[in-house]
């Protein structure tokens, strides 16, 4: 198996974060599109919000339920993902790739190595079982 690249963090709310530069992308994990089942709706913060860590910025909507993504970074959203909201299935079909929510400038890039990495991430998923 490929190792994950190293530039990716996790958080305990199944946020993905990929860092380039002082720019993050954020979306939601494998494993929470798996557990929301179909997803149907999204709605993305506005660009240019200042967002803080662990701020409810964004809502994932499926046939399951409703659930808040929480921006992992502290910073201000610079781009959104229009591609999720007008085809909602990429979430389910790419979650860790064209699935992303938004992307933010972050303020302190060594928070980014505050959070979990890939193998910290899957030991913690085992926990919830």
């Amino acid at each position: 198996m490929a190792k994950p690249p190293a530039d990716i963090r996790f958080t305990k709310e199944h946020e993905w974060v990929r860092l380039d530069g002082d720019i993050a992308t954020v979306g939601i994990t494998d494993h929470a599109q798996e557990q929301l089942g179909d997803v149907v709706f999204v709605e993305l913060p506005e660009v240019g919000r200042d967002v803080a860590s662990d701020e409810a910025c964004a809502v994932v909507e499926s046939v399951k339920a409703a659930s808040d993504v929480y921006a992992p970074l502290t910073g201000k959203v610079v781009e959104t993902n229009q591609s999720i909201i007008d085809d909602p299935s990429l979430v389910n079909s790419d979650a860790e790739g064209e699935g992303w929510f938004f992307r933010i400038e972050i303020d302190d890039t060594d928070s980014f190595e505050a959070l979990m990495d890939h193998a910290a991430y899957d030991e913690y998923l085992e926990t919830l079982d």
